[in-house]
């Protein structure tokens, strides 16, 4: 019953949204009553679809770029040589969430340009400190037990990374990834307000005409993309701890 409940959810939270990209003018009736003197209810000075890919590519870009520096960093400080560094790590990871974007973006501007680039920059250190706080605690709650076996099997530090710790890691790595991915699809849309090519358009130009229609349209886009994205990696994140045998199938 649960999975037909949540099936069911997951093929209504896509239609919405294919809806809201591609047809919006099928909810003008729900999204008049939001406007006032005569303005538009839907928002046309742009493709809401190219809206989201552009909003889905910084986050993608982002998140990669986080992804590599924050697993790379979460191994290095649990090995042996790398573990006094483990304090200044954290404290540059906890940096990045504590850091405001837009104070993040007034200074990447001035370096960077308008656009794209100084969004990534607010994006990538947004989303470093869950990969990496994951990636720590998924490497460090591998039983000594499983590493001595591993030891005693004859395995180097290496073969032991990739065989048998990284692999026990990675649900909590797989799990920082999705909350690091839901944050930035949220975050991005303040790139809008340096020319990057996002759904924050539709929100600020909502904001700057007073048009709750526009607001909400960008608002509901970019929640629902979070939702069906959080969705589907928790899917994959599933079919991927099944097949090393982390989880019965």
């Amino acid at each position: 019953m649960k999975l037909v409940v949540a099936n069911l959810f997951r093929v209504a939270a896509l239609a919405l949204l294919l809806i809201l990209l591609f047809r919006t003018e099928w909810l003008s009736f729900m999204l008049v009553p939001l406007t006032s003197n005569n303005a538009p209810a839907v928002y046309t000075q742009n493709s809401l679809a190219s809206l989201a890919a552009g909003h889905l590519q910084l986050v993608i870009g982002s998140i990669v770029c986080s992804a590599v520096l924050a697993v790379i960093g979460g191994i290095f400080v649990t090995r042996e040589s790398g573990a006094d560094f483990l304090p200044l790590s954290r404290a540059v990871a906890n940096a990045g969430q504590t850091f405001p974007p837009v104070a993040v973006l007034a200074l990447a501007v001035p370096a960077t340009g308008f656009g794209a680039m100084p969004t990534l920059i607010a994006l990538f250190l947004y989303g470093l400190l869950p990969i990496f706080e994951n990636t720590v605690a998924g490497l460090k709650q591998v039983s000594p037990q499983v590493l001595d076996a591993a030891d005693g099997m004859g395995m180097n530090g290496t073969q032991r990374l990739f065989r048998v710790e990284l692999p026990l890691a990675l649900p909590l790595i797989l799990e920082g990834l999705k909350v690091a991915t839901v944050i930035n699809i949220g975050t991005a849309t303040i790139g809008s307000t340096v020319a990057a090519k996002g759904l924050g358009e539709v929100i600020i130009a909502g904001l700057i005409s007073d048009n709750t229609a526009f607001i909400l349209q960008g608002g509901l886009i970019v929640g629902l993309m979070a939702v069906l994205i959080y969705d589907a990696m928790g899917l994959v994140e599933g079919v991927i701890t099944r097949r090393i045998g982390l989880r019965a199938a």
